[in-house]
């Protein structure tokens, strides 16, 4: 375990006024300063800034750097040029997402932006795999601190972390189906092109600066749950919170951005390859517009329920997924990401359980139930005894 992993790493960011820490998993930084829908607003229009500074920073140098982690994920990394941006995924033996990786890399390094629950287990086990390759894994996580925005990040109070000449800059590739990728969302207009979201590295020792800036007006912040609030709008999916023990990447429509489906070989690609190719995911990602009458809003972990009809005409509520994430939006209301069963018609309403009542909630459809089974293979019919003349 690495020395970072074991500080809740403090913002000085929450010194600020109005400043509410967030908890669980975001700890260490803002939920919000006081106005989270306002905060969004200014967000989406490049306005302000968000604190990510509890966020992991790993590093990977050596010459063989790009190869050997292009020969253990998802993306296609062999030729990832200076300042480029990418996204990637390491897979379990059968496809199942086990960490996410933002990924740029300078010409001398390749930097690694991650969830700061993945970061112990994720050096551990980079470290595990690099038998005799010319590679070297660094956690730089009490030297840089992750800033995010919508805007442009030349408009920074601070200076881009460029130890190798390139400004550690990460630009999100979710805007657009990456190259290698594919897309299961069939809608005319996909949310994530409103999506322009960057992640910038700084020194962790200037965030007093970034603080004071605020104060001075500067520049302004927003919190975490203005973040979310725009991610879950965009369909975004985000380790933390969109991922458990059976996540395929294409239940959540993620072969958009961080799988390559021509590369080749690495851990998981005969199940990505055979369910994108002949199969369905098993689960869907769907954004869930939430009633707001009862102002409750479901959190991680409530169930995802729909009616089923019984033989003798009546009904009950049976349970086929859990919400993801939530948050207010700004224009939406109340909104939620879920995972639920494929074969859930995509017309039905859904209800979720929250709090002891049940919140009606309508699909809007991100991965549709026809997603899979791309290869254009002819079936054969089946073998089977024949009679006389048959």
């Amino acid at each position: 375990m690495t020395a970072a992993s074991l500080l809740p790493l403090l913002s000085p960011l929450l010194e600020l006024d109005g400043a509410v820490q967030a908890e669980g998993i975001d700890a260490g930084v803002a939920a919000h300063y006081g106005g989270p829908l306002t905060e969004q607003r200014r967000l989406l229009a490049g306005g302000a800034v968000v604190d990510l500074s509890h966020h992991g920073v790993l590093s990977v140098a050596g010459p063989d750097r790009l190869t050997w982690l292009n020969s253990i994920s998802s993306q296609e990394l062999r030729r990832l040029a200076p300042g480029e941006c990418t996204e990637t995924l390491l897979l379990d033996p059968n496809g199942h997402v086990e960490y996410a990786m933002d990924v740029i890399d300078d010409g001398v390094e390749t930097w690694l932006l991650v969830e700061a629950a993945q970061l112990p287990g994720l050096h551990a086990w980079l470290d595990k795999m690099r038998f005799s390759l010319r590679v070297q894994v660094v956690d730089h996580t009490l030297a840089y601190a992750v800033i995010g925005s919508m805007g442009d990040p030349s408009t920074l109070p601070l200076t881009p972390a460029s130890p190798n000449g390139v400004p550690l800059v990460w630009q999100d590739p979710w805007t657009q189906v990456a190259a290698g990728g594919f897309q299961y969302a069939d809608a005319p207009a996909h949310p994530a092109a409103a999506w322009h979201w960057t992640e910038t590295l700084v020194a962790r020792a200037s965030l007093p600066t970034l603080r004071d800036a605020v104060r001075n007006d500067q520049v302004a912040v927003a919190g975490l749950l203005a973040l979310e609030a725009l991610r879950i709008a965009a369909w975004r999916p985000r380790r933390a919170t969109e991922v458990d023990e059976k996540s395929l990447p294409h239940e959540l429509d993620w072969l958009r951005s961080a799988v390559h489906l021509t590369k080749g070989c690495y851990r998981g690609q005969e199940t990505v390859a055979k369910v994108h190719n002949l199969g369905h995911p098993p689960r869907r990602l769907v954004l869930l517009h939430l009633d707001g009458s009862d102002a409750v809003l479901p959190v991680h972990g409530d169930e995802v329920q729909a009616v089923k009809q019984l033989p003798d005409g009546t009904t009950e509520h049976r349970g086929i997924g859990r919400i993801t994430s939530s948050a207010i939006h700004y224009e939406l209301g109340p909104i939620a990401l879920a995972t639920v069963k494929r074969t859930v018609p995509g017309t039905v309403t859904l209800y979720v359980a929250s709090q002891g009542i049940l919140v009606a909630a309508a699909q809007e459809v991100i991965v549709p139930q026809s997603a899979g089974s791309v290869a254009d293979i002819p079936r054969l019919p089946r073998l089977g005894i024949r009679t006389p003349g048959h």
